[in-house]
C-alpha cells in the first residue's frame, strides 16, 4: 500500500488498481488546514472504503496437453510430438487461434517406475508430457473447442480460468465506488461524533490483481458423457475489487 499526505497546498491521489500496469493519478486543490500541537489528531477521520464491481469475462486461458507412455523415452518424446503437431494444426487452422496467443506450457519426459520387494525398484517405461497455454476469446465455443482437442488426442485438460483482458477500462467505475463507500462511511463517523467532514486530506489505494474464475474440466468432461452433449462451460462473472484509505477533516 502507497500513501500520500497532503503537501502545503494541494493532495496527491494516486495508486495501482488491479493487474495490468493501471496508474491512476490526480491532484485535488484544497487550502491547509493550521492545527496546534496534538490539534491534528483530534480533528480527523480515517476510513477504508470498498469498490466493487460484477463483470462478464472476456477471455479463456486453456491447458491443453498430451501425454504419451512407451517403452523408451525416445518412443515416448516421438509419439508425444506428432500428437502435439496434430493439435497445434487444429487450433491454428480450425479455430484460427493465433500463434501469439499458443505457449509451451510444460514440456518433460520422465521415467515411470515399479516397486517390488524381490526387484526392488524397476524402469517399466516413460512419459512424456507437452502443453499448450492457449488464449481464447469466444468464450460461447470453449466447451467445443476442448471436445475437439480431446477428439484430436488432447487427453490432459487442466483448468478453465476466465478473466479480463482490459481490467483499465473498469478503473473509474471501481475507484468511484470505494470514494462514494468511504465518504459515507465518513459522514456516518461524524454524524455519530457531532462533526462534520471536512476536506480530504490524504488517499492511498492498496494494490490488487485480476481476479480469475476457474472452472475443473473434468468434472465438467464426465457430465458431457453423461448427456451425451459437449462439454458445458459457463464463463460467469468475476469481481474486480479496490480498497480506499482516506483521511478526512472532521470539523
Amino acid at each position: 500500500m502507497r500513501t500520500w499526505m497532503k503537501p502545503a497546498a494541494s493532495l496527491l491521489v494516486a495508486g495501482t488498481l488491479i493487474a495490468g500496469g493501471m496508474f491512476v493519478s490526480g491532484t485535488l486543490n484544497a487550502p491547509t488546514p493550521v492545527y496546534a500541537d496534538g490539534e491534528m489528531q483530534k480533528n480527523v477521520v480515517t476510513v477504508v472504503g470498498s469498490g466493487e464491481l460484477s463483470v462478464k469475462p472476456d477471455v479463456a486461458y486453456l491447458s491443453i496437453g498430451v501425454v504419451t507412455e512407451a517403452k523408451t523415452a525416445k518412443e515416448a518424446q516421438s509419439a508425444n510430438a506428432t500428437k502435439v503437431a496434430a493439435l497445434t494444426k487444429l487450433l491454428k487452422e480450425t479455430w484460427g487461434i493465433a500463434d501469439k496467443d499458443i505457449q509451451t506450457g510444460q514440456f518433460y519426459v520422465q521415467p515411470n517406475y515399479t516397486y517390488s520387494d524381490k526387484e526392488g525398484q524397476q524402469i517399466k517405461g516413460y512419459s512424456a508430457q507437452h502443453s499448450l497455454e492457449v488464449t481464447y476469446r469466444d468464450l460461447a465455443k470453449v466447451g467445443q473447442l476442448l471436445d475437439a482437442a480431446s477428439a484430436a488426442g488432447a487427453n490432459r485438460i487442466d483448468n478453465i480460468r476466465f478473466s479480463t483482458e482490459n481490467p483499465d477500462q473498469y478503473q473509474d467505475q471501481v475507484i468511484q465506488k470505494a470514494m462514494n463507500d468511504a465518504n459515507k462511511k465518513a459522514a456516518s463517523i461524524a454524524k455519530a461524533a457531532n462533526r462534520q467532514v471536512g476536506i480530504v486530506l490524504s488517499i492511498s489505494q492498496a494494490n490488487a490483481s485480476t481476479p480469475i474464475f476457474t472452472q475443473n474440466y473434468k468434472m465438467m468432461e464426465m457430465a458431457a458423457a453423461d448427456s451425451a452433449a459437449s462439454t458445458p462451460v459457463e464463463p460467469g462473472e468475476i469481481d474486480l475489487q479496490t480498497t480506499l484509505t482516506v483521511m478526512y477533516e472532521l470539523k
